[in-house]
């Protein structure tokens, strides 16, 4: 399955910003979707994650009630809903699938899409 993110851009702080990843080759429904990111000189870093059925999600401690991530198995996409930004949400955020909920690493994800950046301005 090939992914592509878009929607990254330049926000203020405590603004809102809607990141959208695109499926194509195959029907996101089997799998686990999530968000990581990478800020400049960091290692990439867990998100958020929704299961297949996108009754579960799961947040890292820092974006934790200001995301929300959510899966449209019609458009065969995968959503971060960014409110209540803060600079040190600045990163390139990547979309991925995977067939395991409830994994936070790198590993437990098979496909990738090419990043979208988001810069958050104080």
């Amino acid at each position: 399955v090939q992914l592509q993110a878009s929607g990254g851009g330049l926000v203020q702080a405590g603004g809102s910003l809607r990141l959208s990843c695109a499926a194509s080759g195959r029907s996101l429904d089997r799998y686990v979707l999530g968000w990581f990111r990478q800020a400049p000189g960091k290692e990439r870093e867990f998100v958020a994650a929704i299961n297949r059925s996108g009754i579960r999600t799961s947040y890292s401690d820092s974006v934790e009630g200001r995301f929300t991530i959510s899966r449209d198995s019609v458009k065969n996409m995968v959503d971060l809903q960014m409110d209540r930004v803060e600079p040190g949400d600045t990163a390139v955020y990547y979309c991925a699938a995977g067939l395991t909920y409830g994994l936070t690493i790198e590993g437990g994800y098979a496909y990738w899409g090419q990043g979208t950046l988001v810069t958050v301005s104080s």
